[in-house]
């Protein structure tokens, strides 16, 4: 925390006004913390922001709210106006949610069941340009890292010719059209395939098109 500015402008967003005044009460006999706002919606909050952006320094919002989520809106403001920590508090604690508020570049994240103990010490960590992410939902991260970097090797171990092959098959390709296309026998293509469904751990062509999507290799 900058000493020149001992006290930190924090605006609220949940669409739960006993939420807001439940942190407003836990957080109004601390002198290093101000309330300057309040929203009850996603782009109400952006409003706000956009008004007066150097009025606010930590942004405390909710996942679910009315016309913009907690996430979309970290993701807009961590875009636009990056002097804001963000500070997503949540009743979620599932692999989706996190994962949503990790990839909007949250600087923490902690349950709404969290105590005012675990508030202040989020608030104090991502104040001093830290983060903070609750117990609950490190294992949640550290899985979806895991998860990533599984992938990530399964895709270094396929070859040239197989990302080709797998991208023909995922465009509804028959075998006899890929060995046409690619010049090669049919026997090759079956070969490729299915060193692909093992390689991929995928049991059918329909899980290898889930895993080209999932991975990247194609868009729709």
């Amino acid at each position: 925390m900058n000493s020149t500015n001992p006290s930190l402008n924090i605006l609220i967003a949940d669409d739960h006004q006993m939420v807001i005044d439940g942190l407003k009460s836990m957080l109004q006999h601390k002198p290093e913390y101000v309330i300057a706002g309040e929203a009850n919606n996603g782009q109400a909050a952006f409003e706000l922001i956009v008004a007066n952006p150097q009025q606010y320094n930590i942004l405390i919002t909710d996942i679910s709210m009315p016309l913009l989520s907690g996430t979309e809106l970290c993701k807009m403001v961590k875009n636009q106006f990056q002097h804001i920590q963000v500070l997503i508090l949540s009743m979620y604690n599932n692999t989706q949610a996190v994962k949503e508020a990790v990839n909007a570049e949250a600087d923490g994240y902690i349950l709404k069941n969290s105590g005012q103990n675990e508030l202040l010490q989020a608030l104090h960590r991502i104040a001093n340009d830290g983060t903070y992410f609750s117990q609950d939902i490190v294992p949640i991260i550290y899985n979806q890292y895991q998860k990533q970097k599984s992938q990530e090797e399964q895709l270094k171990q396929l070859s040239t010719r197989e990302k080709e092959i797998l991208m023909l098959i995922t465009n509804e390709h028959t075998s006899e059209e890929i060995a046409d296309k690619l010049f090669i026998s049919k026997k090759t293509v079956d070969n490729h395939r299915q060193h692909l469904l093992e390689k991929c751990n995928c049991r059918s062509t329909v899980g290898l098109v889930k895993y080209a999507i999932k991975n990247g290799l194609i868009n729709f």
